[in-house]
């Protein structure tokens, strides 16, 4: 009897403890792939490396902290870090948040993102129809670029990406 592998696997480890989160609303797809599609486009027409979209693990450290950010960024010089999931710390993560994930996004997941210093966090907060970009400096996270219903959002890791926030939250 063969024994199958698992290919979607919503579970994460989060501080030690395995986390299984449910899957998302249409929502947070739409508004997912509208990130990523403009984001993309924007990495490959400049050929700066490769974006990433969830449920793919993050391992920070093994059996510690395994996370599945819903987007993140590898720039083509770190991407060693690729092999069978990520094996270290990605340049950009982003969490979309959704109505149950308001204190795992922003406060649990930001606190390991930031002790394992990577460099640029997104918060997409699609209720508020806004996006935080923080970056690390001297350790802890600052806000780097921030828009709530209208205006754009700038990226300090994928350099000149300059996104309008009504373009993902279309």
């Amino acid at each position: 009897m063969q024994t199958l592998v698992r290919d979607l696997d919503l579970t994460e480890i989060i501080n030690g403890e395995e986390v299984v989160g449910p899957s998302p609303f249409g929502k947070h797809q739409n508004v997912a792939a509208n990130l990523y599609d403009i984001v993309r486009q924007y990495i490959k027409k400049h050929n700066l490396g490769k974006l990433y979209f969830s449920p793919l693990d993050v391992i920070f450290e093994e059996e510690i902290d395994r996370l599945q950010p819903d987007i993140l960024f590898i720039k083509k010089e770190n991407m060693a870090i690729f092999q069978d999931w990520i094996r270290g710390v990605p340049d950009m993560v982003c969490e979309i948040v959704s109505p149950g994930t308001y204190k795992k996004d922003t406060a649990i997941k930001r606190a390991i993102y930031e002790k394992y210093k990577v460099p640029e966090y997104w918060i997409v907060l699609p209720e508020f129809n806004a996006i935080e970009v923080l970056i690390i400096e001297n350790g802890k996270y600052r806000t780097h670029s921030y828009a709530e219903i209208e205006g754009e959002v700038t990226s300090n890791v994928i350099e000149g990406l300059c996104v309008n926030i009504k373009d993902v939250f279309e």
